[in-house]
């Protein structure tokens, strides 16, 4: 967090919750902004949007005035764990074909047929 959203938030954040990342959540008091109280996330470690969860996210964005339940925010048998944005590390996904992975394409099989109009 920068020395500025550490005073703001001092200053004028009042905390509403935190979620399983350690990302802390904060509403203005005070003034507004278009007539809608101002909402924003202090992330626990790097800033990533992607680390913040879909309760939380239609909080931030005034979708629901409450954030969801702890009853709700517990994850369903078929929810994976959070993965973050792996874009630009080296764990990315590279698909077969990609120059950081090889670079070589499997060779064309002829069963393409360019479409062309009548």
């Amino acid at each position: 967090m920068s020395f500025g959203t550490w005073v703001y938030t001092l200053l004028n954040g009042s905390l509403v919750g935190q979620d399983e990342f350690g990302n802390r959540y904060y509403k203005g008091r005070g003034r507004k902004l278009n007539n809608r109280e101002r909402r924003w996330v202090v992330y626990n470690g790097m800033a990533e949007a992607s680390k913040v969860p879909s309760e939380w996210h239609s909080w931030l964005h005034h979708t629901t005035e409450e954030p969801l339940t702890e009853a709700a925010a517990r994850p369903r048998p078929w929810q994976k764990s959070h993965l973050p944005n792996l874009t630009g590390t080296n764990y990315a996904y590279r698909p077969r074909g990609h120059v950081l992975s090889g670079g070589r394409r499997a060779p064309a099989t002829g069963d393409y047929e360019a479409w062309k109009p009548e």
